[in-house]
Parts: C-alpha cells; sequence; structure tokens
C-alpha cells in the first residue's frame, strides 16, 4: 500500500536493472505549482475572510445560547448574546414569531448568512483586483496558441 513507484517505466531502467523511484510525495509536489509568498492582495482578502467568521461565529453561537436557553446571569453568555444582538441588530425583528427563541434564530440566521455573503463578494471583488503573475500570463498565452481555430479549414 505505501510501496514507492518507478519514476520511469521498466523498459527505461538503468543499466543495472534497477529503475529510481520517488514516493508519492515528491510525485505530487513536482505536479503542484511554486508556492509564492502571500501578496497585499492575498493578505486583505484573507482577512475579509477571518473578520466575516469572527462575526458569524459570534452571532451563531449567540443564537446557540438563547436557543438552549444558556444562563443570561453568566458573564459569558451575557457578553457574546450582547455582541450577537448588536451584530445582528439590523435584522433583529425582520420577523415575528411567537417563540421569542424562534425569531432570534431566523432573524439573526438571516444576518450571519447576510454577513458571509457579504464577505465573499467583497473578497471576490478585491481578488478581481489581483495583478496577473507573469508565469500566469505564460500559461494562458501558450494554451491560447496550442488552440486550433474554431473556423473551417479553407
Amino acid at each position: 500500500m505505501f510501496r514507492t513507484r518507478p519514476v520511469v517505466p521498466a523498459a527505461a531502467a538503468a543499466p543495472d536493472g534497477l529503475a529510481p523511484v520517488a514516493s508519492r510525495r515528491q510525485g505530487r509536489r513536482v505536479a503542484t505549482s511554486v508556492r509564492t509568498p502571500l501578496r497585499g492582495v492575498d493578505v486583505l482578502m484573507r482577512t475579509v475572510y477571518a473578520i466575516a467568521s469572527v462575526v458569524v461565529l459570534i452571532i451563531v453561537a449567540a443564537i446557540l445560547l438563547a436557543v438552549f436557553n444558556a444562563n443570561p446571569a453568566n458573564s459569558i453568555v451575557s457578553e457574546v448574546h450582547s455582541w450577537g444582538h448588536w451584530l445582528a441588530g439590523p435584522f433583529d425583528g425582520m420577523f415575528s414569531f411567537k417563540n421569542a427563541k424562534d425569531a432570534i434564530a431566523v432573524n439573526w440566521g438571516i444576518a450571519a448568512v447576510v454577513y458571509a455573503l457579504v464577505a465573499g463578494l467583497i473578497a471576490l471583488l478585491i481578488g478581481r483586483t489581483k495583478p496577473e503573475t507573469v508565469s500566469e500570463r505564460n500559461v494562458s498565452e501558450s494554451l491560447t496558441q496550442d488552440e486550433p481555430s474554431s473556423g473551417p479549414a479553407l
């Protein structure tokens, strides 16, 4: 199961009859692209995702604490609930239910989804501003040169 694979076919083995071998990891490393250091755009995108993740996590935690009747006298529970109430404030009262827990779950859940979608959209727009690297340009140029023309041959 964890044996190494020959790099070349058996017919292309060395004169001594032994084929050079490489582990699976080495084969994967060759196939993957070279990692470049993070650029400003990448850092900004990751920051947007991180902030949105924290906001959504706080809102979801507040929803769960409210739905499962956590002790509101506990300082952690009251802080998480107040942060969730502040973050989901614009969505509070969007829908009204007879049960307050249902109203919190639906309204604050909508707030969490909206925050996640808006953050994804912002990160996507930031990512589109990323300049194309030289290697990406070379790959796209070689792909367009290798493609046959779609028109009929004359």
